[in-house]
């Protein structure tokens, strides 16, 4: 019986893509470098900002200095958060549904926390999430089960009787590795579906919607 679902954020919960590839898009702008379209960065933002560099800067990234890249694009994007940032179509309905019937929810992010509560705070939708746990929450973060079971812990939920959901491989590990059922994204910022259904998540899902009639 599924007593909580506990989501990532970035592809699952949120669209983010757009102001994260702004970021991105505002950093190769300064150095001189061509900007890269939403196919190009998208598939790279559950993988954070070292991969959103690589898509962006290619074989040139080893001629710049890598963490005051990071940092620029840090400092961009912790200013301009939410600027096109929004809600997957279908979230809303499904966490309102999960709260009809009693179901407790929460976030497990990679993002940090500096970032992922001032985000949190600017999405109505979001607000009445139970508990949330960042990537510097713990000393690991995930493919590492310990922050799914934090989640769990503070629900007041065994994780048996949770699901997790997410968009990204490591999502699916850690989910595995903390004893809860699995989650597959399939509207988030998947590489492709083929790699996605790889995965072997416990179940595959095209819209949030369709969560709840696996509950």
């Amino acid at each position: 019986m599924t007593q909580a679902v506990i989501f990532d954020l970035d592809g699952t919960l949120l669209d983010t893509r757009d102001d994260l590839g702004a970021a991105l898009n505002d950093v190769l702008q300064r150095h001189g470098m061509a900007q890269v379209a939403p196919a190009v960065y998208s598939p790279a933002i559950s993988n954070g900002v070292k991969a959103l560099l690589e898509v962006g800067f290619g074989d040139k990234l080893c001629e710049f200095d890598f963490e005051t890249l990071k940092q620029e694009v840090l400092d961009y994007y912790a200013q301009n958060l939410a600027v096109h940032s929004h809600c997957f179509t279908g979230v809303e309905s499904l966490l309102e549904a999960l709260a009809q019937k009693g179901i407790k929810t929460g976030i497990m992010t990679n993002k940090p926390t500096f970032l992922t509560l001032p985000l949190l705070a600017q999405i109505e939708a979001l607000s009445d999430i139970e508990v949330v746990v960042c990537g510097d929450t713990l000393s690991v973060a995930k493919p590492h089960p310990e922050p799914l079971l934090l989640v769990a812990e503070k629900l007041g939920v065994d994780p048996e009787h949770c699901i997790y959901v997410g968009d990204a491989a490591r999502d699916i590990t850690a989910a595995k590795a903390a004893g809860m059922r699995s989650a597959a994204a399939l509207w988030g910022f998947i590489p492709s579906l083929k790699e996605a259904q790889s995965w072997s998540a416990d179940l595959d899902l095209t819209n949030p919607e369709s969560l709840f009639s696996h509950i």
